[in-house]
């Protein structure tokens, strides 16, 4: 039986001698020179630029970014595609307490416009840090920690735009009316500028969608006021919007069991 180390060490050696066999024909060597000085001058492409980024091509451009609040420094996660000093657009996401997983399906139509965006989860998402202090979760504060985002990424009134689904929305609304100096433009998907036309809406419009057996369900369970929600992941933050919503909208108590 011969030792693992003494196998690879025979396997070295036959190789390197089957290399300089190759070599030692002149054609060989000159095709190695020409191999060598082709990776060493890669030919220029359009995408050249479009995907270098100033922190390291490795980080794939992800960044966390520090974010201040009235409680401490916090982290929120971002993830930058492409090179646009033109374009630079923030994709906001809904919830809240979702995750910017949804919104990648933009990855395909951005690039193929050469766009710079950001994929980015909100405080209390997925990526980013999720602090405890309900204290956070104000739109306000959601509003300052936008803006911190845009400083972060360089980003201002020649070339900085919003993409808000939802409450993602909401908030790219709120950010334009306290900071459109620094703002070229935004648009808001699904969603209404005011929550009671939104439960209007919801009442009138879509619980007319539903079946009836549903509707009769929901209906039930506001007329008794709790909420019962059975908890099988860490997803504090979202019951306390649901929480919260179920209790402003409905009226009602929510208890959440495992």
């Amino acid at each position: 039986m011969i030792p693992v180390g003494c196998r690879c060490m025979r396997m070295v050696s036959s190789n390197t001698k089957s290399f300089f066999n190759a070599i030692s024909n002149p054609s060989s060597i000159a095709l190695l020179i020409y191999s060598c000085a082709r990776q060493e001058n890669p030919s220029p492409t359009s995408l050249e630029k479009y995907f270098t980024y100033s922190d390291g091509v490795e980080s794939a451009g992800i960044r966390l970014i520090p974010i201040q609040t009235p409680i401490g420094e916090f982290k929120v996660w971002t993830k930058r595609f492409g090179s646009n000093p033109k374009i630079k657009i923030l994709l906001l996401h809904g919830g809240p307490a979702m995750t910017h997983e949804y919104m990648e399906c933009f990855e395909t139509f951005f690039q193929r416009e050469a766009f710079e965006f950001y994929e980015y989860d909100q405080l209390g998402s997925y990526y980013s840090d999720q602090p405890k202090d309900s204290s956070l979760w104000t739109t306000e504060r959601f509003v300052e920690e936008v803006e911190q985002v845009r400083q972060a990424i360089g980003a201002d009134s020649t070339n900085f735009y919003i993409v808000g689904n939802s409450w993602g929305g909401i908030l790219a609304m709120e950010y334009a009316l306290k900071y459109q100096q620094h703002l070229k433009a935004m648009v808001v998907a699904n969603m209404m500028a005011s929550a009671p036309e939104y439960g209007k809406y919801a009442d009138e419009v879509l619980a007319k969608q539903m079946k009836p057996e549903v509707l009769a369900e929901i209906t039930a369970i506001e007329a008794r006021k709790i909420l019962v929600i059975h908890v099988t992941w860490n997803c504090s933050f979202l019951i306390f919007i649901v929480s919260t919503f179920a209790a402003l909208k409905y009226g009602l108590m929510v208890l959440t069991v495992p």
